[in-house]
């Protein structure tokens, strides 16, 4: 066995059950025998849209995913995806095959570009422990959620392999030592994986263990707990804003908010997870409505659970209101505090801490009354917003577009949508039935990802209606995945925005007077084109344009469908409103 093979052999022991990747000769070994051994490949047309997909797949199972490129350029153009990947924390494995020899086209520093975007740079450095330092790299993605680029030199990648009695593995026993002398149990890494799969399709289980927390957690501190249960206790009007890290934690954050009278909470990342409550807020931040808005700002307590409270939660600390104090619960200390000022920071796991501080001897009403009950209901969603219908001149308001989408659609979907001007629209006004239904990679505010984002999302959560929402502008950047959906067989909805423009550059430039010809574009026809990748299409200028969509739904959805949507674009969403604010 040669040392690329043994490095796909060991992966997939180790619990991977999918990757994604475009296959070069730099990386046609590892890839074939990820494959050979019952990982799961999905071929993409591009590297960046490769890396978009296994970070979906990899939030919506809590599963390590692989991305395999090519050497050199197949890891420049994934890039941008890694970048995403490292910043949102999730646990991925990069493979790059590597060329050393600096003579070669291929040669970069491989280490340093990877360097700068965030993840974390390994290597396969020679056959007698390869599979050790493949092993390692899997324990920092899964462990630490780092995203990890493992370097596979072509010249290593063609030696033979160590064998596992060489290396001193015994990987029939399910668990081995790693270089750093940590160990990775990889009975534990398949059940994770199981786990995955077995939360994608059994509701409410898979609420409480889609996300897997790491293997081994700290301990939170008792007097940073016992400094929380004060600030708690003391509270008259507490809000809990729970982020990516808190979205295995529903129950424990929803029995504590019972006892002290907190309402509820998300970043954009974890939509839906408190979807049923009826102290939902639903989304803080520039997504919020008014309602959320208003009662977040006059909270007295703010509590972050796996949350970054960062410019976009916290409306560039708006929301926080006077005199309101925070605290803020997650494994990394960093965190606390590096956005907006924290009085407070526990370091540990959200369930656990939550746990900790649940006295089921003690009830407070805290901010919850009837009245305010009823508020949330009538008041708590975008749709139930009024707004003046803005459709004419062969273009519909992205507002009633969404609203009209929302209706027809299935309840059971998984929403992903890229970055624009118009991403609010799709984020808040299409409904999803829990965290599991909304995939939003957005940690870099790249364009160009939701495509790719929504085929990961769809391979996860294959009984799931998936939904793209992109703009024209990230649809043209992606457009190439459109094969991939075909491809796959997947029966997905691409909603394309299209106001013919980068539109936040013309809203945000225009009202000064400077010239927009660079960020405008002639019409093009995106239906015609997707028709030409084999898609179904529906071109909507008008609600009565959307009996078409209705028509899709009601058939046999053997191909994908897009819509192309001539938008409205006069004026910029609310929450790009509230984001120029801060600038």
């Amino acid at each position: 066995m040669i040392v690329a093979e043994a490095v796909g052999a060991v992966l997939a022991a180790a619990g991977v059950r999918a990757a994604f990747g475009v296959v070069g000769s730099g990386n046609f070994h590892v890839t074939n025998a990820l494959a050979r051994h019952g990982v799961r490949f999905v071929a993409a047309r591009h590297e960046g849209g490769a890396a978009t997909m296994a970070d979906a797949y990899a939030r919506m199972t809590g599963e390590v995913a692989v991305v395999s490129v090519h050497q050199g350029p197949g890891l420049t153009n994934a890039v941008t995806g890694i970048a995403e990947a490292a910043k949102s924390r999730t646990p991925l494995v990069v493979l790059a095959g590597e060329a050393t020899d600096a003579r070669s086209n291929f040669h970069i520093d491989q280490d340093a570009a990877v360097r700068a975007v965030g993840a974390v740079p390994m290597r396969v450095t020679g056959p007698a422990r390869a599979r050790q330092e493949t092993l390692e790299a899997f324990r920092v993605a899964r462990d630490e959620r780092r995203t990890v680029v493992l370097n596979l030199p072509l010249d290593v990648q063609a030696a033979e392999a160590a064998t596992p009695d060489e290396e001193g593995l015994d990987l029939a026993a399910g668990a081995v030592a790693t270089p750093d002398g940590k160990g990775l149990d990889l009975a534990a890494g398949a059940d994770a994986g199981r786990k995955g799969l077995d939360s994608a399709v059994e509701g409410e289980r898979g609420r409480e263990e889609g996300v897997s927390a790491p293997s081994a957690l700290p301990a939170p501190a008792v007097a940073e707990v016992e400094a929380l249960r004060r600030l708690l206790g003391e509270a008259a009007r507490p809000v809990f804003v729970a982020g990516r890290g808190a979205r295995h934690a529903r129950r424990e954050l929803e029995e504590l908010a019972e006892r002290t009278g907190a309402l509820l909470a998300t970043s954009a990342v974890a939509k839906g997870l408190f979807r049923g409550s009826p102290w939902d807020l639903d989304v803080s931040g520039g997504f919020a409505t008014p309602l959320a808005a208003e009662l977040i700002r006059g909270a007295d307590l703010v509590v972050g659970w796996g949350c970054a409270l960062n410019m976009w939660t916290t409306r560039h600390g708006s929301l926080i209101g006077p005199g309101a104090k925070v605290a803020q619960v997650d494994l990394d200390r960093d965190v606390t505090g590096r956005h907006v000022y924290a009085d407070l920071g526990v370091v540990g796991d959200v369930a656990e801490v939550a746990r900790a501080l649940t006295d089921p001897g003690a009830t407070r009403s805290g901010y919850r009354s009837p009245e305010l009950a009823g508020r949330i209901r009538a008041e708590g969603r975008w749709r139930a917003v009024p707004y003046q219908d803005e459709s004419g001149g062969g273009r519909i308001d992205p507002r009633t577009l969404t609203a009209g989408l929302d209706d027809l659609l299935p309840a059971e979907r998984i929403v992903a949508t890229d970055s624009g001007n118009f991403m609010g629209y799709p984020a808040m006004f299409l409904d999803v039935p829990d965290e599991q239904g909304f995939c939003f990679t957005q940690a870099f505010q790249a364009i160009g990802l939701g495509l790719a984002t929504a085929i990961g999302a769809a391979v996860a959560r294959p009984d799931r209606l998936p939904v793209a929402a992109l703009g024209d502008g990230g649809a043209f950047m992606g457009i190439a995945e459109l094969e991939t959906v075909v491809r796959l067989g997947l029966p997905m909805v691409v909603v394309v925005y299209d106001d013919e423009a980068y539109g936040a550059e013309v809203h945000h430039f225009g009202p000064h007077g400077h010239p927009l010809e660079t960020v405008r574009f002639p019409p093009a026809d995106l239906a015609a084109i997707a028709r030409g990748y084999g898609f179904a299409a529906v071109t909507v200028t008008r609600a009565d344009d959307l009996a078409g969509v209705a028509d899709w739904i009601g058939g046999p959805r053997d191909r994908p469908l897009l819509v192309h949507a001539k938008v409205t674009g006069e004026r910029p969403a609310w929450w790009l409103e509230e984001a120029f604010k801060g600038h």
